[in-house]
């Protein structure tokens, strides 16, 4: 009898127990449902900014798609393997539609022709001027290509005004050369007509005569050169040779002079006109005997440095005063008699058209030191950042008064 009120009080607690369970089911349900409804609007909230953010950024390479159609310039990507993989509609108009797909280098590149200048190329009758980056992280990258035929057009006419205009300016300067040396062989060529003259003072007068006509023939051949400027070259230049071949035409006219030249450039190449780079080398070397006393030094050297070539003629003479030095490549100006005065204004017109400088350090008594810096052939494959920091000391001109 006593077991029934033990089973009845054990499923009392039985059933409490069970009632409990069931209400923290209920709650943990409830809880449950909340989360999920708060969960629910976060994913909702979260869905709308990820589909604002694709629209935006669809919205952004549309944009960046019409720009890249709009862009004058040339825009092409290549693969990690140089694959041509895009290309906007300029560069489509340059090379043409069937060249996605290409390599750039094995089929592209063969098209196309280094000039003088560093990152510029011919390409059939276009100048462009190409420019390669790295595309982030990735082993692609992208090419930026400008067509400058219209730009590199007007800068050739520009420095031709220029040079007229220096003519002009100094026109008043050139008649008096021209007059001088006129006159004299005028006045030589006189006596020649005299019926008593020996034959001693007929040789004399002949050979004065001469000489001052030699004089107006150089003074006019310089002065056609300055006016025409040097005509950029497409000649492979191995500067070691060249240099070779300035000693060989100058060394027998140092004689009573300690002529020295140092080669340092091993292999390196410039493009350009042989026959300007080497006139201009020689014209230096002149110069540095006019100045020089005998038995002074006088050195040619040229070394390779960041992808330039670094030529130096050098001599022991007079030197140059710091006023004097500023108007040296000024057309028409000479310390010398004999001068013509375009013969340093032509050393510079050819230096700066091979895309280079030249700088002079000289010291009075001690001597001077013409510096001509040469991008080398391969230096068209610089970054853009390198050479366009390069070029701003390439164009430098100062005198240095040690």
């Amino acid at each position: 009898m006593d077991t029934i009120p033990g089973n009845k009080r054990k499923l009392e607690e039985a059933f409490t127990i069970f009632t409990q369970a069931s209400e923290h089911l209920s709650n943990a349900y409830q809880e449950l449902q909340q989360q999920v409804v708060r969960l629910t609007a976060e994913l909702a909230v979260a869905n709308g900014e990820l589909r604002s953010q694709f629209l935006e950024k669809e919205a952004l390479s549309e944009r960046l798609g019409l720009i890249l159609e709009a862009l004058p310039g040339g825009v092409v990507v290549l693969d990690a393997k140089g694959g041509v993989v895009e290309a906007n509609p300029a560069s489509l108009s340059m090379f043409g539609e069937d060249f996605i797909g290409k390599s750039w280098e094995a089929e592209i590149e063969p098209l196309l022709r280094q000039t003088g200048t560093p990152g510029e190329w011919l390409h059939s009758e276009r100048r462009l001027s190409i420019v390669r980056n790295r595309l982030g992280a990735s082993d692609g990258q992208i090419l930026m290509i400008q067509d400058i035929t219209e730009a590199h057009n007007l800068k050739m006419q520009m420095q031709r005004n220029q040079r007229l205009s220096a003519m002009g300016e100094m026109a008043a300067s050139l008649a008096h050369q021209l007059r001088t040396p006129l006159a004299t062989a005028m006045l030589y060529t006189s006596h020649l007509g005299r019926e008593n003259l020996s034959r001693e003072d007929r040789e004399k007068f002949s050979t004065k005569a001469l000489a001052r006509l030699r004089h107006l023939e150089l003074l006019i051949k310089d002065m056609l050169l300055f006016v025409k400027g040097e005509a950029e070259g497409e000649e492979d230049i191995p500067v070691s040779s060249l240099l070779a071949e300035l000693q060989q035409v100058i060394e027998p006219q140092m004689k009573g002079f300690r002529f020295e030249v140092l080669d340092e450039c091993g292999a390196a190449v410039i493009k350009g006109s042989r026959k300007a780079l080497s006139g201009a080398l020689l014209n230096l070397l002149e110069n540095a005997m006019q100045a020089s006393s005998a038995g002074g030094r006088i050195g040619l050297s040229g070394r390779l440095e960041d992808g330039h070539v670094v030529l130096s003629v050098k001599d022991e003479g007079k030197g140059v005063e710091a006023a004097l030095g500023e108007r040296l490549f000024e057309p028409f100006f000479t310390t010398r008699q004999e001068g013509t005065g375009l013969g340093l204004a032509i050393v510079r017109a050819v230096v700066q058209s091979h895309g280079g400088g030249i700088r002079v350090k000289s010291s009075p008594g001690k001597g001077s030191e013409f510096i001509l810096d040469l991008p080398v052939k391969s230096a068209a494959r610089l970054p853009s950042d390198d050479w366009n920091r390069r070029s701003s000391d390439l164009l430098r001109l100062e005198v240095i008064d040690e």
